[in-house]
């Protein structure tokens, strides 16, 4: 693998997007370390000092953006914005037939649709910038643990509306420039630039908080935590590669004088065929009642909000970990079928001269990859509901609140395993295409 790096760097075009691609993510590290005008940074830091990193509601969203949306940094939002606007848009492909016909025209439909998430992005940052200025501002931010530490002081002679609006450009800003940074990893870069920009983020709490838990747990507990999560980092990339392949054959065909067809290939319907949205849309769900919790008074809670406290919010209480494991599989159903459409494979197939041998072109085909597709999900189903409550596991077995950023399971291995598999395998197709070896041999 060490030789193949250096083939890579050997190699000009290639050496010159790996740097790129590291240039680029060191400007997104330093934008997610600057504040935003208007905001203390002194008591920011002694606010996240004081409350050890249980932030509650926002601990997904603060793992994402590497940290900087509790310091309300320039890119306090990430990547996030984008991440939901893509997935509204593709949700809406599915009722608006206007987005349905732009899908289908190709490369031209795919950049209005492209340019349609972008404008959402900006609307998104709009509306998730004023939330959590709004947040910070009440303390709710931080959970009204320090309210001795205002994060954007009052009585500085600027009047308050205004930096309060200048916050909220500044974010929106920040997430159009992010949203632009990771299109320029693509173009010109490697990999995927959104999903390099994520796993950017959550590698950069890996060190702080692998360190946490040596500091307050001893070397043994983290080197027992480290070997657990190398298991499930091991076992996560075995099944992100699994797939099974059901081979089409093309009928041989005459086109003026010359003979096309008569080839074998197959449709990859890999084990985890929805990915990690799944698990982000069953997060976004369980939040609400967090949120919820919020307009009612803190100090004197009734029996219904300190039971949904207890038992719905706390990640270490078993309703909350059934609840979760069972909106992942439930969504994960709900995005295969989405996104998946067997009746159009088939007619395609069809069109081309295409057919899976021992099945009947058309609705026979149909229905054949449906039922393999539903017996799939299955398993793929589980395996992304035991990922992803295993932090909750880890909640229970470290028992600190310091841990609830946990960034070493559940959707951050989902997400970091799929990008770098991916990201790896593109360099290894341009090492290929220049007789070099690749990095999984």
């Amino acid at each position: 693998m060490l030789s193949a790096f250096l083939s890579a760097f050997r190699t000009p075009d290639l050496r010159k997007k790996l740097l790129f691609t590291v240039g680029i993510i060191a400007v997104y590290r330093l934008g997610a370390t600057l504040p935003s005008p208007g905001v203390s940074y002194g008591n920011v830091q002694k606010c996240l000092d004081t409350i050890q990193g249980s932030t509650g509601v926002l601990n997904l969203l603060d793992l994402f953006s590497g940290g900087a949306l509790l310091q309300l940094s320039v890119f306090a939002l990430g990547i996030m914005p984008y991440i939901t606007a893509s997935i509204i848009l593709q949700l809406l492909t599915v009722v608006i037939p206007r987005l349905e016909q732009l899908r289908k025209e190709g490369q031209a439909g795919q950049a209005k649709i492209t340019q349609y998430t972008r404008y959402l992005t900006l609307g998104l940052g709009i509306l998730q910038s004023s939330a959590f200025v709004a947040l910070a501002r009440s303390g709710q931010l931080f959970n009204n643990q320090c309210d001795q530490f205002p994060i954007v002081p009052r009585g500085t002679g600027i009047p308050d509306w205004l930096t309060l609006t200048i916050l909220v450009l500044t974010m929106t800003a920040g997430t159009g420039v992010v949203m632009w940074l990771g299109e320029l990893i693509t173009d010109r870069g490697v990999g995927n630039g959104m999903s390099v920009l994520i796993f950017t983020s959550i590698a950069a709490r890996l060190p702080s908080e692998g360190w946490k838990i040596k500091t307050t747990k001893g070397w043994g507990m983290f080197l027992l935590v480290i070997a657990l999560v190398l298991l499930v980092i091991t076992a996560v990339t075995f099944i992100e590669q699994a797939q099974r392949r059901i081979p089409v054959q093309y009928a041989k065909r005459m086109i003026g004088r010359r003979m096309y067809g008569g080839t074998s290939t197959y449709i990859p319907l890999k084990v985890n065929q929805a990915g990690v949205i799944p698990v982000i849309f069953a997060s976004s769900l369980l939040y609400l009642p967090t949120l919820a919790l919020q307009f009612f008074d803190q100090n004197d809670p009734g029996k219904t909000q300190a039971w949904i406290q207890n038992h719905i919010v706390k990640a270490s209480a078993p309703e909350h970990i059934a609840i979760y494991f069972l909106l992942i599989i439930f969504f994960t159903y709900f995005y295969v079928s989405i996104t998946f459409n067997p009746t159009e494979v088939a007619d395609n197939m069809k069109k081309y001269g295409g057919f899976v041998p021992g099945i009947r072109p058309g609705k026979p085909t149909a229905e054949y990859l449906d039922f393999i597709l539903s017996r799939i999900t299955l398993p793929g189903a589980l395996y992304l509901g035991i990922v992803a409550i295993l932090p909750n596991f880890f909640f229970i077995w470290l028992d600190n609140q310091q841990f609830q950023n946990f960034p070493f399971g559940g959707t951050a291995v989902l997400i970091m395993v799929g990008v770098g598999l991916e990201t790896v395998k593109q360099i290894e197709s341009q090492l290929m295409q220049r007789n070099y070896e690749g990095f999984l041999r």
